[in-house]
């Protein structure tokens, strides 16, 4: 379902690098060359722009869709130019989360989504409504397969009751490995289900912290042994998790999307590994 990388385009439009077609559309091909087929997008993305951009990139392309799996998510209702609202809140009625998917598919140029995901969850998810609409997208033909970002294990657990789920995009990095404890991948691992991460890189990269300088010092040696670059290393640290996460590289640039793809290739040693994690918690595992 996945590629074993997953290009994340949040950066691409005008929250990052504000690429043209023409630029995403160099993006795209550079990804297909590494065998990353699976692109991720939200509705929200660029303040409602970046689907829009990418899909213009991508019917320009006149490529095979059948060879690239576009995710997609929604829930969040947030105000931009493109759809002004006075206040941030989640939305999972159903006429809503039709209507986005509507959307999406008409902004990236496509007549399916591979996977729709609810982008965070609300207090007020209704499990059973949501079901009912993953149904109805999925009877259409609209959406093949559905998951979740953001869920904790209860909150995972009580809409897969309804509706089976195929991945929960998480947040992990050197920086964030609460998943690595709070059970939501043990949850994931005992349903055979393979997570997704999202903010792989963390803050190691654009902040100073004293965290991030206890890391850097293992970080630069393990570079030296296994000939690999930070960002490899970074992504080698969660790579190893017996989950088999998926992370979504958030990049929008050619040549770290081709540095990422060879972090699959580094199997890091056991202690190395504890190593990381000891500079992460800054002591000594108990």
């Amino acid at each position: 379902m996945f590629s074993e990388i997953i290009a994340g385009t949040m950066r691409w439009g005008i929250w990052g690098a504000n690429h043209s077609p023409k630029q995403v559309q160099e993006l795209i091909q550079v990804c297909l060359d590494e065998n990353i087929t699976t692109f991720d997008h939200a509705d929200i993305y660029g303040g409602h722009t970046t689907e829009e951009l990418f899909g213009k990139a991508w019917k320009e392309m006149n490529m095979d869709r059948e060879k690239v799996q576009f995710i997609s998510k929604c829930g969040i209702v947030m105000n931009s130019d493109k759809k002004p609202t006075p206040l941030k809140f989640y939305n999972y009625n159903s006429n809503y989360i039709l209507n986005c998917v509507d959307e999406s598919l008409q902004n990236l140029k496509t007549d399916y989504l591979d996977i729709l995901l609810l982008h965070r969850p609300s207090p007020l998810m209704n499990p059973e409504e949501i079901a009912n609409t993953f149904q109805i997208l999925k009877d259409n033909g609209k959406v093949k397969n559905f998951g979740v970002s953001n869920f904790s294990v209860s909150q995972f657990e009580l809409l897969n009751q309804y509706f089976p789920l195929i991945t929960n995009q998480i947040e992990i990095s050197v920086n964030e490995i609460s998943a690595f404890d709070n059970g939501i991948l043990d949850l994931l691992m005992m349903k055979n289900i393979r997570p997704t991460a999202w903010s792989v890189m963390g803050n190691y990269f654009s902040e100073s912290s004293i965290q991030n300088s206890r890391i850097k010092k293992v970080i630069l040696n393990l570079c030296d042994k296994y000939a690999a670059e930070e960002n490899q290393m970074l992504l080698a640290f969660i790579l190893k998790h017996p989950s088999k996460i998926i992370p979504v590289i958030g990049t929008s640039k050619s040549e770290s999307i081709i540095k990422l793809k060879k972090a699959l290739l580094i199997d890091l040693e056991l202690e190395d590994w504890f190593k990381i994690l000891e500079a992460i918690n800054g002591k000594e595992v108990n």
